[in-house]
């Protein structure tokens, strides 16, 4: 297929993924001077598609309204499990909802369903019958919409939960409940708080009536409308106890009464701010990460709306199907596997979904301060645990670890966070990351001191070394080296935090009084340098230029330190620390130490494809998100595994959207750069968030942008790095100002809010200017790459085992 450049594309017959499409007509995103991509359209193109019916619980579709999650699959005919992030410190589960009777519907020979991301909804057809479930945004209820019923046979739901659990089950006339609360109290660093589950289940249908059927179950049975047609709603609040029965009844009276209207607008709205990006390329490996990419921020918004994050260890507990089962202690949250959903959100246009991650730590902060005083030797400031508890203990409660883990514990045994020091630091990056977004200044006058106090533990904890340079020791090079002195983390968290914590006092007006300020002032000349070593040598070199070819970063101060992890530490001031990008004087340092890594694509969680776009390097961008893609995405709904046990990890969703966002638009440093580290055979058409919130809207073909757009949030300026190497640009505003020609490396692009600067090259300003959209073609089947698939096919295939 040529793609043509000027205003119409039309395509006839085309095979697109495996499918047949026939004569569509793309038009233009560009409309009087702004940006209209088709939103519901390119949505469409990523709906996960199933040919059969998912009978197996690894194949459940996610559902969520950011609070209540659900995984949803067809055994027994329908099954859903209910799950919630704050029923700690185990996530024990609300229950699972079963509806015998939709059986005809799910193994009938004409059975289909999609996963439909625009709507918020999971479409199941078959045998004439339809079942629509979503959970609904207002009140944390899920239903099940169902037509085609016989109204003549009786049906039945059930509620149900397994054993070990000690629930206590309630009837009232159509309204059928299970109730459970629990102290926590069975763990290191238990809050002793008394949390709990609730759901009540009710069905808008003829003769409903609800039942206790055993001990840890109830159902409702009834009649379908004349119509055919029954609604289910399954109720699951916040629980700590009181009346079961007025709790769910509180929610399932007025849920009775909305629409799915609700709910969709609810949506619409979302993907309407939302930065939506198609891509293409010949061989359709674009278009599968496209499809991941949009699966990503599509579970954000349905588990990560609470008032912490539903995400803990990378898995998306509140899509689980596997009952109350957690390979990780479910009690605690590990930062290195949320960094990438909180990095993924600036660029989608999310930043207000980061609030759970940062209420997190800024709830708990007076919790972490304690943490460190007693576990610390009495120092001062935050040392925060890599490994979190919810209620900020620094305690990793494995159930399968002989003694639990300790986090950031001085005189504790060896162990892969016991030292790890840079958490709060990066914790304090991101805080920066989201005023600069956001321009909240709110906001950071409330995470202000998190900050100041992450980097006044850092300064307690260093000492100065005979020529007066800061160092750290004992110290952890994150989990994958243990007590070393001045690991490459460390030296990366000075150098990034030292001089933020100032400026954001310096935003905030407290620069002359606090007294951090005045000690990083001081100090900040005196952080080292990043220790280096011979690529093919494990000794620190001393006094070494990083200019030399041979030299790479190592991991830490420490010759040849034991590995514990499958960790790129040499990375780390890459991404997420933002000390090297695609240009500068240690670009080709970061460079090496990329190419020279120790692990390729080695877990789900790899950072590979994000630090390779932040250097630039477009064909390692696409080869490491190949890789993780076909080594860790297992399951049918786009999610990942890492370890044997089945969990749904959505890490690897989240380091693709990051990666993806950082090859098209990236601004780390006050600089926008695009298409850094596009692909040459990869086209996009699409939207990315930079600081400040502005706007980047783009067009690229084969690699190379092609139309190009800033959106202006407010008034100001931009700073951008030229597009067109070389070129003078010609900016044009329209209504606003004239045209002007702007020259040089990095350009000083004036903004008008509201308005969009479009940018072409002075040589050719109209040249482009109606250049077709990639066309929005919805999901009729499966997407496949390699082994790997999204939906699923007719035949019953297991996918290879993720390594």
């Amino acid at each position: 297929m040529t793609r043509s450049i000027r205003a119409l594309l039309v395509l006839t017959n085309v095979l697109f993924c495996g499918v047949a499409v026939h004569a569509q007509l793309a038009t233009s995103p560009w409309k009087d001077g702004h940006f209209h991509l088709d939103t519901e359209g390119v949505l469409s193109r990523s709906d996960i598609v199933l040919l059969r019916p998912n009978v197996q619980k690894t194949e459940a579709m996610p559902l969520g309204n950011g609070r209540l999650g659900l995984g949803v699959w067809s055994e027994n005919g329908y099954t859903a499990q209910l799950n919630r992030e704050d029923t700690w410190p185990f996530r024990l589960s609300p229950g699972q909802l079963i509806v015998p009777g939709l059986k005809n519907m799910t193994a009938a020979k004409d059975f289909s369903a999609r996963l439909d991301l625009y709507d918020g909804e999971f479409v199941e057809k078959g045998g004439g019958m339809t079942a629509v479930t979503y959970v609904d945004e207002k009140y944390d209820v899920m239903v099940v919409e169902v037509s085609g019923a016989d109204p003549r046979q009786e049906q039945q739901v059930r509620l149900g939960l397994w054993p070990g659990r000690k629930a206590v089950a309630e009837a009232s006339n159509s309204v059928g409940v299970l109730s459970e609360t629990w102290r926590d109290t069975e763990e290191m660093g238990a809050s002793g708080l008394t949390f709990g589950s609730l759901s009540g289940v009710q069905v808008d249908a003829r003769e409903a009536r609800a039942s206790v059927d055993g001990n840890l179950s109830v159902k409702v049975a009834f009649h379908p409308k004349p119509d055919g047609t029954f609604r289910v709603f399954v109720a699951s609040p916040e629980w700590h106890g009181g009346d079961a029965l007025g709790g769910a009844s509180a929610l399932l009276d007025p849920a009775m009464a909305l629409t799915s209207a609700d709910h969709r607008d609810w949506w619409h709205k979302f993907w309407s701010d939302s930065a939506v990006i198609a891509f293409a390329s010949g061989d359709h490996v674009a278009e599968y990460f496209e499809n991941l990419r949009a699966i990503d921020l599509f579970a954000t918004a349905a588990e990560n709306r609470d008032r912490y994050p539903g995400s803990q260890a990378g898995i998306g507990d509140l899509f689980s199907s596997f009952r109350d089962e957690h390979h990780w202690g479910p009690s605690a949250y590990w930062h290195w596997n949320l960094r990438m959903q909180v990095s993924a959100n600036f660029g989608a246009g999310l930043a207000g979904l980061n609030a759970p991650y940062f209420n997190l730590y800024n709830d708990n902060m007076d919790a972490v301060a304690r943490w460190t005083r007693e576990h610390m030797g009495g120092r001062k400031g935050l040392c925060v645990p890599e490994t979190m508890r919810f209620n900020g203990a620094g305690f990793e409660n494995e159930k399968w670890l002989k003694a639990p883990g300790i986090n950031c514990s001085e005189d504790g045994r060896p162990y892969y966070n016991a030292r790890t020091i840079s958490t709060g630091a990066e914790v304090s990056l991101w805080m920066w990351q989201q005023y600069l977004y956001t321009d909240d200044k709110s906001f950071l006058e409330a995470s202000y001191p998190f900050m100041r106090e992450s980097a006044r533990f850092l300064l307690s904890y260093a000492r100065h070394d005979g020529g007066g340079k800061l160092f750290t020791y004992p110290s952890n090079a994150h989990e994958s080296n243990w007590d070393v002195r001045s690991p490459t983390t460390d030296i990366s968290a000075m150098q990034a935090l030292f001089p933020v914590v100032i400026q954001a006092a310096t935003v905030l007006g407290i620069q002359a009084e606090d007294d951090v300020v005045r000690m990083l002032n001081e100090e900040t000349q005196r952080v080292p340098a990043l220790p280096l070593r011979h690529i093919d040598a494990t000794k620190v070199l001393n006094n070494f230029d990083g200019s030399d070819p041979t030299v790479i970063i190592a991991n830490a101060y420490t010759d040849d330190p034991i590995r514990h992890n499958e960790e790129n530490i040499g990375l780390e001031p890459v991404w997420p620390y933002g000390l090297i990008g695609d240009d500068g004087p240690l670009h080709d340092l970061g460079v090496r130490t990329f190419q020279h890594r120790p692990n390729m694509a080695a877990a789900d969680w790899s950072a590979d494809p994000v630090q390779a776009a932040h250097l630039g390097l477009a064909q390692d961008l696409r080869d490491t998100m190949m890789k993780i893609t076909e080594r860790y995405q297992y399951y049918p709904n786009g999610f990942a595994q890492l370890t044997d046990a089945p969990e749904f990890y959505v890490e690897q969703i989240g380091v693709v959207a990051d990666a993806l966002q950082c090859a098209l638009v990236q601004e780390f440093d006050g600089v926008v750069r695009v298409a850094p580290a596009m692909p040459a055979d990869w086209d996009a058409d699409g939207t990315v968030v930079v600081q400040h919130g502005n706007k980047v809207h783009l067009q690229v073909r084969q690699g190379k942008v092609i139309t190009l757009g800033v959106e202006a949030a407010q008034d100001g300026e931009l700073r951008l790095r030229n597009p067109w190497s070389g070129k003078k640009i010609m900016v044009s505003t329209a209504g606003v100002a004239p045209s002007e020609q702007l020259s040089g490396t990095i350009l000083t692009l004036p903004l008008h809010k509201g308005t969009t600067a479009m940018l072409a090259p002075a040589d050719a300003p109209n040249m482009n200017s109606q250049l077709a959209a990639i066309p929005a073609i919805k999901a009729s089947m499966p997407k496949h790459f390699g082994s790997r698939i999204i939906g699923m096919d007719r035949q019953d295939t297991e996918p290879a085992a993720a390594h």
